[in-house]
């Protein structure tokens, strides 16, 4: 059986290699003898080619009917447009029922306020009141139109030229809210392809104009001129192109998330070697730092004008609303074009921009508001001293007394609701307002979280040797286990 198998193979074979062999299935092209095998082999590839130039098969369609529509309806499910609220989402902070002033009213209780950077006291005085109602029965609340449709009033380009005065700048320009001024200003000179070398540490309105720059970010560690040394240096040398971009250094004066003043005449010092721009902001700083109040410059000894772009929030010291950017007449003149913030957003309401006016008049008429404040700030510093569990991060002239853990959890998240704790306890048993450094989900500062005091000049010094007391025991109680 086996051998009869073989003999029909081999024939077969013959006859295959005989088919091939023949001169009928040979052929000369261009004088070049073909092979039947390979005119096969042509004849295949070519099929294959056809074959893969249909178009594939599909069935044919045939439209769904209601039924199976409304069954595909039911099973759908959204993109959900948020997401999923966590336990963290849920918290709601305690409501204010009265002014932000050192002393407020919540659940109506009277509380002692140092959760409101109102630095100077000038929430509730009396000639911002008179100016700002005053300023409402000439011009009503609202502006109604941006700066350069018809948004611009009188009043801002006296708030202006006030804050320019107050500063000794050239020329500055008014926003109508404080965060936009830093989100606004910086992508209105930092474009994609510049440097910017930025401070860990920063708040969110500068983490916001950084990304909306599409600029290059590279980040030095927080308040250490050592590493922006390091940085400046290798961006410089190391990276041929970076002489011909635009670069920049973007710091805080007084750092919202830690309370630390940044060295101004060092920065500068970088800035001039390695040829580089400075853009500062002052929100913390402004009317608090200097003998004047007129910031970290006054503070450093720099002058103001090797300070390229100078940005700050109004919402703070002057106890009124909106922002300021200032710098030469270039400078302002480039935003009232540029920047999206001053453009296509309602200008500041009349009577704002009439009380910022107003606070720095006070603030120029009672030098010894900041020397109140100083004193506030060694008591507050002195009382705490020696807290258990709990280091002050802040530095010692800074009006953000910040305290951090001594001894972290290892998570951010066991850390922060530990700070809570605190606070908590403090509100409800000693009637005592401070806040933690809680961020949003789109923060991304690197820092360490903290409870944060903010100290005003209109605080008593029994609020603050209260605050100091209660903040030791209620310290001692929740950490004792965590030492």
């Amino acid at each position: 059986m086996a051998s009869s198998f073989l003999n029909i193979v081999n024939a077969t074979l013959d006859w295959v290699t005989a088919t091939l062999d023949a001169p009928s299935s040979r052929a000369i092209v261009f004088g070049v003898p073909i092979g039947g095998h390979l005119f096969v082999e042509v004849l295949l590839f070519l099929v294959i080619v056809f074959l893969l130039s249909q178009k594939s098969y599909k069935p044919p369609k045939r439209p769904l009917t209601e039924k199976e529509i409304d069954e595909l309806c039911e099973e759908w499910v959204p993109e959900s447009l948020i997401p999923p609220i966590t336990e963290e989402m849920q918290y709601e902070p305690p409501v204010l029922e009265s002014a932000a002033g050192p002393h407020a009213i919540i659940n109506g209780k009277e509380v002692v306020n140092f959760a409101a950077a109102n630095y100077l006291g000038l929430i509730g005085h009396e000639k911002l009141l008179e100016s700002c109602t005053s300023a409402l029965e000439k011009y009503g609340v609202g502006s109604c139109g941006p700066r350069g449709f018809y948004g611009t009033i009188d009043v801002h380009l006296d708030c202006e030229a006030r804050i320019a005065k107050f500063l000794g700048t050239p020329d500055s320009i008014v926003y109508s809210y404080g965060l936009s001024t830093m989100f606004s200003a910086i992508p209105a000179f930092c474009k994609k392809g510049d440097i910017i070398v930025v401070d860990e540490g920063v708040h969110w309105g500068i983490q916001n104009g950084l990304y909306l720059s599409r600029s290059t970010i590279v980040y030095f560690k927080h308040n250490d001129m050592e590493s922006l040394r390091n940085t400046l240096e290798k961006i410089t040398l190391k990276n041929q192109r970076a002489k011909k971009l635009r670069r920049y250094i973007v710091v805080e004066a007084v750092y919202q998330n830690s309370g630390q003043i940044a060295p101004l005449d060092e920065i500068v010092k970088l800035k001039e070697k390695y040829r580089f721009r400075v853009v500062l902001d002052e929100s913390n700083s402004f009317g608090v730092l200097g003998k004047a109040g007129r910031g970290l410059t006054e503070f450093c000894g720099v002058p103001v004008e090797k300070i390229d772009i100078i940005t700050a929030a109004m919402g703070h010291a002057l106890a009124t609303e909106g922002g300021f950017c200032t710098g030469s007449a270039r400078v302002t003149d480039h935003q009232r074009l540029s920047s999206s913030g001053y453009v296509f957003s309602a200008s500041l309401p009349p009577y704002l921009a009439s009380g910022a006016i107003t606070a720095i008049d006070v603030l120029e008429e009672n030098p010894d508001l900041i020397t109140k404040l100083k004193k506030n700030i060694a008591v507050l510093w002195k009382g705490l001293s020696g807290i258990l569990g709990l280091s002050l991060a802040s530095n010692p002239e800074s009006p953000i007394v910040f305290l951090r853990l001594e001894k972290s959890t290892g998570s951010v998240k066991s850390d922060l609701q530990l700070l809570e704790d605190i606070s908590d306890r403090l509100l409800k048993e000693y009637s005592i307002f401070v806040v933690t450094s809680k961020r949003s989900t789109l923060d991304k500062c690197r820092l360490p979280v903290g409870i944060r005091l903010f100290v005003s000049a209109a605080h008593l010094e029994s609020d603050l040797l209260k605050a100091s007391e209660s903040l030791k025991r209620v310290a001692d109680s929740v950490l004792k286990d965590h030492i």
